[in-house]
C-alpha cells in the first residue's frame, strides 16, 4: 500500500531573494507551521510500519520526508520524477508562465482543451510519471510518498489534499 503525504506549509517569505528566484523557489523550506503539520501527520496510525519513504527532490518534500523518517524509522529515497508538475514541458521556468499554467490547469481540471496541446503537463502525464516510479516499489507492503498536491491529486484522484494530509493509494 502507498500513502501519499502532502508536504507541510512552505515558507516562501524569501521568495525572489537570494537563491529563491525562478525555479529556486522550490528550494524554500517548510514553515514552522509546516513542520508541526508533518510531526502531527507522522503520528497517524496509518503510517505505522512504513518500510520506505519516497520523496520529491524539492526541499519542502525532502524536509517532510526527513521528519517522517525520524518519526517512523524508515529510510528515504529521493525520486526525481516525483516533482509537482511542469508549467512548461521543456523544463523552462518563468514565474509568470508558472502562474498562468497553474490557472489554466485548474480551470481545465488538468485536461487539455479538446483538440489542443498545451505547454503544461496534463494530469494524465503526471499520473503516468508517478505510477512508473511507484512500480519500482510495489514489492514493499507500506511506502510513504512525500510529495505535492497536484501530483497526489493527479495520481490518486479526489480533491487537492491539504498540507500534511494523507491519501491512501493502491497500485493495481
Amino acid at each position: 500500500m502507498f500513502y501519499f503525504v502532502r508536504h507541510g506549509k512552505t515558507d516562501y517569505s524569501e521568495r525572489n531573494t537570494k537563491i529563491y528566484q525562478g525555479f529556486g523557489v522550490n528550494l524554500a523550506p517548510l514553515s514552522a507551521l509546516g513542520i508541526e503539520q508533518i510531526k502531527k501527520t507522522a503520528k497517524d496510525d496509518r503510517l505505522k510500519g512504513t518500510e520506505l519513504i519516497l520523496s520529491s527532490p524539492y526541499t519542502r518534500a525532502v524536509q517532510t520526508a526527513a521528519i517522517l523518517s525520524k518519526e517512523l524509522g524508515a529510510d528515504i529515497v529521493i525520486e526525481t520524477d516525483l516533482y509537482e508538475c511542469l508549467a512548461c514541458r521543456d523544463f523552462s521556468y518563468d514565474d509568470a508562465l508558472v502562474e498562468s499554467a497553474y490557472k489554466e490547469y485548474q480551470a481545465n481540471h488538468g485536461v487539455y482543451p479538446s483538440g489542443e496541446e498545451k505547454a503544461w503537463e496534463d494530469a494524465a502525464s503526471i499520473r503516468a510519471r508517478v505510477i512508473r516510479v511507484l512500480e519500482k516499489y510495489r514489492h514493499y507492503d507500506k511506502v510513504v510518498i512525500a510529495g505535492h498536491g497536484l501530483m497526489i491529486q493527479a495520481t490518486a484522484g479526489g480533491d487537492l489534499p491539504q498540507n500534511g494530509e494523507i491519501v491512501a493509494f493502491e497500485l493495481l
